[in-house]
């Protein structure tokens, strides 16, 4: 009912702070290009950028990084009209209690009118990628954490295998493409069409896991790049998708359950990849990284030509290994989880719920999954 398409405009770009303050519908894509022509950067973003400054802090979208927390750690101020159309100020020193919960706000408080984003001085990233095993990078996780700013992996499912991406700040300059095998798109159609028949043949998905790990990622690739170009990439086709943020110490848990589930049930397929990020606790009142350093474990079904794969099985063990191990699930993604979860995994739900009820005692700003959340 509200749409914020033309509240696209910088308002303000401070150079020797490093912060940019926009309206709330500017598309991160169009920011990326702003700060890059003044010299600055996000320090961190996700995979799109084709996504409004007020929403993507709204719903905690994250990167990787163990010294970097989600996207919303990097909002120091911000505006925002309420159900009875008072505008609100909002930082650390003004309106400190709305400021956390607002950070990530689930669409549920106002509309975001503004938003000011801590920047860093604009930088170019190195992304190695490396093969591993899963045992390997799980029995070494503190290494692997320690050794890069930006360190996730992808493991392949019903394999041993994984691929391992550092990526880290630089002087080089631009150099690497992507592989020749991804800029002739060949591998792209190549990809969709072999999950398109194992829809009808499921237990080719293993083969095609262990083929495209083999074809793609069973090197080592190099490549430097504008920092926001390396933080995004392309999710290839429409997905059914689940992430949660588990306590770091979970990781080995988590991953080595599921693992085991799948050798257990080989009627059930999972394609590639388990997508692996560790993230920076905050104090944010509903981030899934709530007072704590995280890991997130994102799991998808690809739907190749639009087509829906079976994946029902998957995704309630995954939940259920999720919330075995203390997970919190991204709020943008699928979950089951109503507001008896979440009073159990937000220790600040309670404060957040006061907050709402506060600012929208009417309810102008539920819908049907609102009330799933607080009611």
């Amino acid at each position: 009912m509200i749409r914020m398409d033309k509240m696209d405009k910088v308002i303000k770009i401070d150079k020797v702070l490093k912060q940019v303050t926009v309206e709330a519908g500017i598309l991160l894509s169009q920011l990326n290009e702003v700060l890059h022509r003044n010299g600055m950067a996000l320090s961190n973003i996700g995979a799109i950028s084709d996504v409004a400054a007020g929403g993507v802090i709204g719903t905690g979208t994250h990167n990787t990084g163990i010294t970097h927390g989600i996207l919303a750690t990097q909002v120091v101020a911000l505006t925002m009209m309420t159900a009875s159309g008072e505008i609100l100020e909002c930082s650390e020193s003004v309106n400190a209690d709305i400021f956390q919960a607002a950070r990530l706000h689930l669409g549920s408080l106002g509309v975001l009118l503004t938003v000011t984003l801590q920047c860093r001085a604009a930088f170019h990233l190195q992304e190695i990628q490396q093969s591993s095993t899963l045992q390997e990078v799980l029995d070494n996780l503190d290494k692997h954490l320690n050794s890069s700013e930006y360190f996730r992996f992808f493991w392949f499912p019903h394999t041993d295998s994984v691929s391992v991406f550092y990526q880290d700040p630089t002087d080089k300059p631009p150099s690497s493409k992507a592989s020749w095998f991804w800029d002739c798109l060949v591998g792209y159609y190549l990809l969709e069409l072999l999950l398109w028949i194992s829809i009808f043949i499921p237990r080719l998905v293993p083969g095609i896991n262990r083929f495209f790990f083999w074809l793609l990622f069973s090197g080592r690739s190099d490549r430097v790049d504008i920092s926001h170009k390396v933080f995004n990439f392309d999710c290839l086709f429409k997905q059914h998708v689940q992430d949660w943020a588990i306590p770091i110490g979970k990781t080995k848990e988590a991953l080595t359950q599921l693992k085991s589930w799948l050798e257990r049930n080989p009627q059930v397929v999972a394609h590639f990849p388990v997508e692996v990020r560790f993230t920076k606790g905050d104090d944010i009142l509903l981030s899934p990284c709530y007072q704590r350093d995280s890991c997130y474990m994102n799991i998808i079904m690809y739907r190749p030509y639009g087509k829906d794969v079976p994946h029902q099985d998957y995704w309630s063990e995954y939940e259920n290994i999720m919330k075995r191990v203390e997970g919190r699930p991204h709020w943008a993604k699928a979950h089951t989880c109503t507001r008896k979860d979440f009073e159990k995994m937000y220790p600040a739900f309670g404060k957040f719920k006061n907050i709402r009820e506060k600012l929208d005692p009417t309810g102008m700003f539920l819908n049907a999954y609102l009330e799933k959340v607080f009611y």
